[in-house]
């Protein structure tokens, strides 16, 4: 391939002829004439040296924008957390201290970004980097006014500043930026060059990005700026530490108004809708950005530490109502008192609102402890489960009698928390009353192990040192308030609830079965009796409220027909607190988070068809009194036993399910899944209705009390 020089010597040769001193062929000497008109090989010659130079200018100065080294455009942007709308919750600062949000896809006021291009970079969208017209028109009002009217920088040029980080005064500089600003134009579009400026334009102090500012000031995401706010948004990078309304009011609201009447002179705003402006208020302060349900927010962003944006299932509005709700409440009771709520949604599994503690930095009341998840004695909460585990075992019914006194099992003497005792009482009575004696006597007849293997069912993880005895009746375990708010939820949802979530993206898991869906029913028709708080409405919340010894701890769980919610109340160190009542301090706080909800409660459910709703005295003979351990799980010779299905078997489904019994005296009652399908019968082998796909439990009482029973699967 030919050099450009020997190009250039056949181009001479050519247009000149041989030799200087040669004639023409016409033999008339050379003109002396030098126009363009008299010697056109000259002039083509001009031109084509013209060209290839501006050729070979052109390449080069597109090596040299390709060869330029970016600086990072992918900054370190703020760890979001954010609810189930989208809205945030918490934001944690970046490495360097700096609040600074990344954008979001349709965040920002259309009308701030129409006043930013008019007042940075009107032909923004049409220019490669740099406007030669802006540099032209800003050099000659300054050379006519002897000061910086305004200036030629492109939003490109700025976002070049801002990710070197550089200065604007020597020309070395402003030729990095334009060396910058062009190769940004040819390897990022301008959607992507808008969101750099939009997330690393300096708004004040550690404020970074329209976001962050957005927050800071106004208490607001951009999505919707008044005029007023979009004006100072525009105005304070330019100059964003002389311009900070909280330290320089005058000169931020000259800056403002200067963006005001330039958008009023460009027809970018109606005048009227710039004079109000002008009359806005200025902030006066920064404002905190969001931190709500904070030790959620820490727990997962721990979880997850890559992520920079984790979604909840939590509903900001409700998280805010709720947390000043307990700040009032925490206060009230004194100033160490800690306190925890919990919100799920029984149907979905969705947690709605996790307060932790009434002040995260609240150093008097413990607040960095997260009480949601911190172990406390259940006090009298785990009672319902043990009534509902009874109704289900075929021991009991809602109007059994038992006997409250005084009774010893070994060494364990149990004592009711008044020191009173009642005689004889229904099961439902001494469920309301919260009644020790009784609760203790359920435990024994069922078994400590089948309580905690319930509460494993549940999806709870209690602590425990050493075998479980009775005494994990009255709260002798240790087991967090989300535990609790899930084994309420299985209660609430007839007895096999959801796994309860906070991250969206978790998927729905149901829980294992806990109770039959009768014996929840039953014990959501019991504590739906309670006595609720002064001033509130009664038979709407199906709720239990719990002690703990040495008043540790106060509690306060319920449900109604779409949500539940957990209240802890005491102190994080659990130091005792005298006085403290679940019933006088967590009730009335529980009934208020219902009230900050929703505006009406969800309808309780109505019992399921297989429910025995009947008066004591119509009760089958085994179920009119309870018996204790003993006498129910009477293992003598003439005990009745179930012979047919043997414990364990697996059945294919049909209509009817035949029981065959051998021992025992007649007439036999037999439970299936708490619901009796057999009363008063005296032969030994009989159908009853299938109880349904799935595990059954079925049990029989002879004459004398005494019972059997086993566990199948019908298919």
């Amino acid at each position: 391939m030919a050099s450009a020089g020997s190009v250039f010597s056949s181009l001479h040769t050519s247009f000149r002829g041989a030799s200087p001193g040669s004639r023409p062929p016409s033999g008339r000497p050379p003109s002396t004439s030098r126009g363009p008109g008299r010697n056109p090989a000259r002039l083509i010659l001009v031109l084509a040296l013209l060209l290839f130079a501006g050729a070979a200018l052109r390449d080069g100065f597109d090596r040299w924008i390709d060869a330029t080294l970016l600086p990072p455009h992918l900054a370190e942007t703020s760890v979001e957390v954010r609810d189930r709308s989208g809205a945030l919750l918490r934001a944690y600062p970046v490495a360097d201290g700096l609040w600074r949000l990344a954008p979001q896809p349709g965040g920002v006021d259309p009308a701030y970004l129409a006043m930013l291009l008019h007042y940075e970079d009107k032909r923004f969208w049409r220019h490669k980097g740099v406007d030669p017209l802006a540099m032209i028109r800003a050099a000659g009002q300054a050379l006519r006014t002897g000061r910086h009217v305004s200036g030629g920088s492109t939003l490109t040029m700025q976002v070049a500043r801002l990710l070197e980080d550089g200065g604007t005064g020597a020309w070395a500089g402003k030729l990095r930026q334009i060396r910058v600003a062009l190769a940004l134009e040819r390897r990022l579009d301008k959607a992507r060059i808008l969101d750099l400026y939009l997330t690393h334009a300096p708004y004040g102090g550690n404020l970074e990005g329209l976001r962050a500012a957005s927050l800071a000031w106004f208490g607001k995401e951009p999505r919707r700026l008044t005029p007023a706010e979009a004006a100072l948004l525009v105005a304070l990078p330019q100059s964003p530490e002389a311009r900070r309304p909280d330290r320089h009011p005058e000169a931020a609201r000259r800056a403002r108004d200067r963006v005001l009447a330039r958008m009023e002179a460009q027809g970018v705003l109606p005048a009227e809708a710039a004079q109000s402006a002008r009359l806005a208020a200025l902030p006066a302060r920064m404002r905190p950005f969001p931190r709500l349900a904070a030790h959620l927010a820490d727990r997962v962003r721990a979880g997850d530490p890559a992520a920079r944006r984790h979604d909840l299932t939590l509903d900001a509005g409700l998280q805010a109502r709720l947390e000043t709700l307990l700040a009032e409440a925490a206060e009230a009771a004194g100033p160490q008192i800690s306190a925890a709520l919990m919100v799920a949604d029984h149907q979905s599994g969705e947690i709605l609102a996790a307060i932790g503690s009434p002040g995260y930095d609240n150093g008097a009341r413990q607040g960095f402890v997260d009480m949601t998840q911190a172990l406390r004695s259940p006090g009298s909460t785990l009672k319902p489960l043990i009534y509902g585990l009874a109704f289900d075992q075929g021991l009991a019914h809602p109007e059994t009698l038992i006997h409250d006194g005084p009774v010893a099992f070994g060494r364990y003497a149990p004592r009711n928390f008044d020191g009173r005792y009642r005689g004889d009482i229904r099961l439902r009575e001494a469920l309301q009353l919260s009644l020790n004696v009784p609760v203790v006597k359920l435990t024994d007849a069922l078994g400590p192990a089948r309580v905690m293997a319930a509460l494993q069912r549940a999806g709870t993880a209690p602590a425990l040192d050493g075998p479980p005895g009775l005494a994990i009746a009255l709260g002798g375990i240790g087991i967090s308030l989300q535990d609790m708010v899930q084994l309420y939820a299985a209660l609430a949802a007839g007895g096999q609830g959801p796994v309860l979530r906070a991250e969206q993206a978790a998927e729905t898991q149901a829980g294992a079965r806990v109770l039959s869906e009768v014996a929840a029913w039953q014990v959501g028709d019991i504590l739906a009796g309670l006595a609720p708080p002064p001033g509130a409405p009664p038979g709407v919340l199906a709720y239990k409220t719990g002690t703990s010894y040495g008043h540790r701890d106060a509690w306060a769980i319920g449900w109604d027909g779409r949500h539940v919610i957990g209240v802890w109340m005491g102190r994080a160190d659990g130091t005792p607190v005298p006085g403290a009542f679940g019933g006088d301090l967590a009730a009335p706080v529980l009934f208020a988070a219902f009230g900050r909800l929703k505006p009406r409660f969800d309808p309780l459910p109505p019992p399921p068809p297989a429910t025995l709703i009947v008066a004591g005295a119509d009760l089958p003979p085994p179920l009119q009194r309870f018996r204790a351990r003993g006498a129910a799980f009477d293992s003598g010779a003439d005990a009745p036993r179930i012979a047919f299905p043997p414990d364990g078997a697996r059945l294919a489904g049909r209509d009817a399910l035949t029981v065959k019994l051998s021992g025992g005296a007649a007439p036999f009652t037999l439970i299936a899944n708490g619901r009796p399908l057999a009363l008063g019968q005296r032969l030994r082998e009989f159908d009853i209705p299938q109880p349904g796909p799935g595990f059954a439990t079925l049990v029989v009482v002879d004459a004398a009390g005494r019972s059997d029973r086993v566990t199948i699967r019908l298919e």
